[in-house]
């Protein structure tokens, strides 16, 4: 909302600054966002009657004009505007006159110089040349009875602020100059000038028939006919102003006046052209599949939830949001009917939205507008219509006045202790009777206690905080005492064994992954494919129907992303995400942070697509495979070695899918996307991804300290012959659970064999048998080793993996 000082000083006028005045409002609630000048900077130009206006000599486009500005001899000013002629009256730069500054941020200043031949003493401005506005169309024509010479920054009252204001929707009531006003007095002091308002004298007893069907639509209607006005008066200049710096354009002079009376007292209203109803109004719900009009030229289709004006014909007007196209006045009207109503917020509410369009009417009617001044604000629209659009004929009709259904706000209770604990400091009976007082509201006062009996302006009283919110900001926020938090403050050391989750993200990024943070709402499809879940956590209200579930998985996220990057020409992308994914698990209780029966696991997965590295002197890379996500995955978790086993997952290749233990237990999965899943969604080669428990990689056990070995290790080869379903995994478990005394450091598998087609039983070798070449590393800390104990280790190994895995050594 915006609105120039000088109108709100004419209701209040407290002594205090433009500063100190913005600076009370905001610090009582009504923030103001901007301050601004209406005017820039300008000296030395006053008001100029045009005596003369002869051609230019030496120019066709030119006028040689003499000016009297008040000084007794008149100058002489060349002028190429296309309206400059004898009688008007101008704004008119003297010589040494400074003009806004322009693109260089120096003002123009006025000299007296020569134009074609011809000396100009000044120079005769448009509004554009004052930065008034854009028009430069021509000279900016003054008012008649403006006197000559006199500062056309008071002719103009050029020296004002517009205020504006960022209200939150309680401040209905504040949505207007004279809102603000009557809290402004309040707030300092100052009295409150409320106009009267008196009734226009009734000159035709016409009324037109209105029925209110939808009490629970509209509380209140009040109307009244005026016959023969004249819609093509001039809105005078006055209020044109006025209009224009609280941000609203001149229309016509009845719209300008509809427009005028809701700035000044946040009243919306209509007018209608009398003669374009058919037989009465009837205030009522729509219905299905009527249509309407509106006066913005849109079209809209209501139904049983929108509330409209209609006569006996058509509807004609959307309940306190628009009127219609139809019934609108024009350069023709010569009867009107003016409207006044009170619409229920709750009825208006979300309306206009539902159509794309807003209007300040809907604005203000759903945070609520004060029922009982209807009738006061039809007078007012009344008197300003026969002031600027009346004829000799003019005649208004009695106001016909409705009040089906009322609104009756209940009392509000305020405790004095109670508002003493919540505001934070002593307040006292006397201190709250005060506040109450000064913002206009009745009260009663009992034992420690005050009821309030809101007004029927102050929708937004409705609980005893609202009280204690208009208590401690009338007397004032800073007297809030500043007091130091008395708990002591322990700060808590992580343990060391623990990573925190930057230091998880920084290890991604050395990886050479970048981060990617993506919605948790995800489209039901990805649960069911990508995660086999059939019956996903569904969003009541999603924001988009492809966003209607919440995600239990990461993958399908960084899938997306994927695929948004090649759909991009993208050859290489890797990313990861680090976030919460949500699944139903009924032994999850409910508490600050968890909701019963959900559980909210933190995740990191990562994917990798197209080649390892990007391309170099030596080529090109080849493609990011199962084996580079596990390096990566084994490198995020340092010292611990995971186990990797062969696994199936709704995402990933069913040959090329593994299992991610660490200590016993399921931490994640890696491998390849599905072949069904990489045609699906279009990608030219196939990703590979992981998904990890992020406790998991956030625990970091501390090292501890080995010492180095003092004697020699031994190493020792063999060669063992067991069938082609035998895993590396399988094999290094038995290895390393054979009884070799402590003798065994590690063993590493360096060497896989099997014979081509043809060849079998060579080296004993049948069908479907692979060899596989193990290096034993053997120590003591002890003593040196002998062969003797050697050899027995080895035996020990050999025979542990025959009886584990049917193996044999290689002939």
């Amino acid at each position: 909302m915006q609105f120039p000082e000088s109108w709100l000083r004419e209701f209040c006028n407290p002594p205090i600054t433009t500063e100190q005045l913005a600076d009370t409002l905001t610090m009582a609630g009504f923030e103001v966002e901007e301050l601004r000048p209406v005017a820039p900077p300008f000296s030395r130009i006053v008001v100029g009657e045009i005596k003369q206006a002869e051609p230019h000599p030496n120019a066709d486009r030119l006028r040689v004009c003499q000016v009297d500005v008040g000084q007794g001899a008149l100058l002489n000013i060349v002028c190429g505007a296309p309206n400059a002629r004898v009688g008007i009256k101008v704004p008119t730069a003297l010589v040494g006159a400074e003009l806004p500054p322009g693109d260089d941020g120096k003002p123009f200043v006025i000299q007296l110089g020569q134009l074609r031949g011809v000396e100009s003493q000044g120079m005769l401005c448009s509004a554009r040349e004052l930065q008034l506005s854009d028009d430069h169309g021509g000279l900016l024509e003054l008012a008649g009875d403006a006197p000559l010479g006199t500062d056309i920054r008071q002719v103009l009252d050029l020296d004002d602020t517009v205020f504006t204001l960022k209200l939150t929707p309680n401040l209905g009531h504040a949505l207007s100059v004279y809102g603000i006003a009557r809290e402004l007095s309040a707030l300092t002091g100052a009295p409150l000038r409320t106009p009267e308002l008196p009734p226009v004298a009734v000159g035709t007893p016409d009324v037109l028939p209105v029925k209110i069907s939808a009490p629970d639509l509209c509380g209140r209607f009040s109307g009244r006919v005026i016959r023969d006005v004249n819609t093509q008066a001039a809105t005078p200049a006055w209020m044109v102003d006025r209009l224009a710096r609280c941000g609203q354009r001149s229309v016509t002079a009845l719209v300008d006046i509809s427009n005028y009376v809701m700035f000044e007292y946040g009243r919306p209203s209509h007018i209608f052209d009398l003669d374009k109803i058919h037989g009465g109004l009837d205030v009522r719900w729509g219905r299905a599949g009527e249509q309407l009009m509106l006066l913005n030229g849109n079209t809209v289709t209501v139904d049983d939830s929108v509330g409209v004006i209609a006569d006996d014909k058509e509807v004609e007007s959307l309940a306190g949001i628009m009127g219609g196209d139809a019934t609108a006045v024009s350069d023709d009207t010569r009867n009107v009917y003016v409207e006044a109503a009170f619409w229920w917020p709750d009825a208006v509410a979300g309306r206009s939205r539902r159509y794309n369009f807003s209007t300040d009417a809907g604005h203000r009617f759903e945070r609520g507008v004060d029922p009982a001044l209807t009738v006061a604000h039809i007078e007012r629209i009344s008197q300003l219509v026969v002031d600027i659009c009346g004829t000799p004929g003019t005649a208004c009709g009695p106001i016909d006045d409705q009040r089906p259904n009322l609104p009756q706000p209940a009392p509000v209770t305020l405790r004095v202790a109670r508002a003493s604990k919540v505001i934070g400091m002593p307040i006292t009976q006397a201190q709250c009777a005060d506040v109450f007082r000064r913002l206009g509201l009745p009260y009663t006062e009992g034992e420690g206690e005050i009821t309030v009996a809101p007004p029927s302006h102050r929708f937004d009283l409705r609980i005893e905080e609202d009280l204690i919110e208009e208590v401690i900001r009338v007397i004032g926020y800073r007297q809030l005492p500043e007091t130091p938090p008395r708990a002591p403050i322990v700060p808590r050391a992580p343990a060391e064994s623990r990573r925190d989750r930057f230091d998880a993200r920084r290890a991604m990024a050395a990886l050479g992954y970048l981060e990617t943070i993506n919605f948790s709402f995800v489209d039901e499809a990805w649960e069911r494919d990508l995660a086999g879940h059939t019956d996903p956590i569904r969003l009541l209200n999603p924001i988009a129907s492809q966003m209607g579930v919440m995600r239990s998985s990461l993958l399908g996220s960084l899938l997306q992303v994927v695929k948004h990057n090649t759909d991009r020409r993208a050859e290489r992308v890797r990313v990861f995400e680090l976030g919460r994914v949500y699944r139903r698990d009924a032994g999850v209780p409910a508490s600050d942070s968890e909701v019963a029966g959900i559980a909210q696991p933190m995740k990191l997965a990562a994917i990798a697509y197209g080649p390892t590295d990007r391309q170099g002197w030596e080529g090109r890379q080849r493609g990011a495979d199962f084996y580079d996500l596990k390096g990566d995955v084994e490198a995020l978790l340092g010292a611990r070695q995971p186990q990797f086993v062969r696994a199936e997952h709704p995402a990933l290749h069913p040959g090329r899918c593994a299992q991610v233990q660490l200590d016993g237990r399921v931490i994640g999965v890696v491998g390849e996307l599905h072949p069904r899943w990489r045609q699906q969604w279009e990608l030219p080669q196939a990703p590979v991804l992981f998904e990890l428990d992020l406790d998991a990689v956030l625990h970091h056990p501390l090292p501890q300290a080995r010492p180095v070995p003092r004697r020699q290790s031994v190493e020792r080869d063999i060669a063992v012959v067991v069938k082609e379903a035998v895993t590396h995994g399988a094999l290094m478990a038995a290895v390393h659970a054979a009884p070799t005394g402590g003798l065994l450091r590690s063993a590493s598998l360096f060497d896989i064999y099997r014979p081509k087609a043809g060849a079998e039983g060579a080296g004993g070798m049948a069908a479907g048998d692979k060899s596989l070449a193990v290096r034993l590393v053997l120590g003591s800390e002890a003593d040196t080793l002998t062969d003797e104990r050697i050899d027995a280790a080895v035996r020990a190994v050999v025979e542990r993996l025959r009886d584990e895995l049917g193996a044999r050594l290689r002939g």
